[in-house]
């Protein structure tokens, strides 16, 4: 049986990793707070769990309950469950700790709560996972020489608590309050032009929030939505190409990569069963295949030698 690859979180980072598994060919399911907080809601696969589905580069998520998720997936869908607390790790009849694979892609920041069942392979991705203790293994976040570096021991580089590239493409909210935008993702935005709105609690003012410079709107929050001081609003891109906006960028794909990257040497290690181990081999080599598209073919060892052979000849 093939395992079943669980993505705790549906954002933009999560769901470009979703995507590489899944034109892969490999069964997922990606599971959701009640109300996402994406901000890259046009590459987010968790804007399912408000629209219903999601569609991002041709692929469809699905807001789906537990009893729909075998549908969703011979559909050949991404099934998005409302489950925070990922209990779906311990409903035996979808999952089976054996052939179940976790990411923890909610880039938490901060160390997870602990999980009441053991899987063969835990990858959580960035600060906060501490390989052995935590999770099996961490995967590097921050952009860099190290973006998508996997560690079998020990963490990843800590939060530097500012954001990649100009800080200044970042909206965030001054008060509390209800947001209310003015402008759609994807957008081109003047600077200072008005991006939208948030009427503070007690409806005794309203905060506006403006472009820092010109550019493209990458992402906002949902017209709407309760917001607290501090909070992550929306994201301006200053090389003002929309196209782009609804594309994956190539840090999800590298995290999807260093997932699969680590020499045999750190599996076996591990207390990782053999038939894991095998389709953990085939995962590797489907990825970085150049047809990693058409879905998961396994190969035995003599094909691979063959087919090494060939291509040298």
């Amino acid at each position: 049986m093939n395992p079943l690859i669980v993505i705790r979180g549906g954002g933009d980072l999560a769901s470009g990793i979703a995507l590489r598994l899944h034109r892969a060919g490999f069964s997922l399911v990606i599971l959701e707070l009640d109300q996402p907080l994406a901000v890259r809601r046009g590459v987010a696969f968790s804007e399912a769990v408000y629209e219903g589905t999601h569609t991002v580069e041709g692929t469809t998520s699905r807001l789906v309950s537990p009893d729909q998720l075998m549908v969703s997936l011979e559909a050949g869908e991404i099934p998005v469950l409302i489950d925070p607390n990922a209990r779906i790790l311990s409903n035996q009849f979808l999952t089976s700790p054996q052939n179940t694979f976790l990411v923890d892609a909610r880039l938490l920041k901060i160390a997870p709560e602990p999980l009441d069942i053991k899987l063969p392979l835990h990858v959580g991705l960035g600060p906060g996972f501490t390989a052995g203790e935590n999770c099996t293994a961490v995967v590097e976040t921050r952009r860099g020489h190290t973006l998508g570096r996997v560690y079998w021991e020990g963490s990843s580089l800590p939060d530097s608590g500012q954001p990649d590239g100009d800080p200044n493409r970042v909206l965030r909210a001054g008060s509390d309050g209800t947001l209310t935008t003015h402008v759609e993702i994807g957008d081109p935005l003047q600077k200072e032009q008005l991006i939208g709105e948030i009427n503070t609690q007690g409806g005794d003012g309203k905060e506006q929030i403006v472009s820092p410079f010109a550019g493209v709107l990458r992402g906002l929050l949902r017209n709407g939505f309760e917001v607290a001081a501090g909070m992550k609003l929306g994201d301006v891109d200053a090389r003002n190409d929309p196209p782009p906006v609804f594309w994956y960028r190539i840090k999800p794909w590298r995290l999807a990569a260093g997932w699969w990257k680590p020499s045999w040497s750190n599996l076996d290690k591990s207390n990782t069963n053999r038939s894991v181990r095998g389709y953990y081999r085939c995962v590797r080599i489907t990825l970085r295949s150049k047809t990693a598209g058409l879905g998961y073919t396994p190969v035995r060892s003599k094909d691979r030698e063959s087919s090494r052979s060939s291509k040298i000849r």
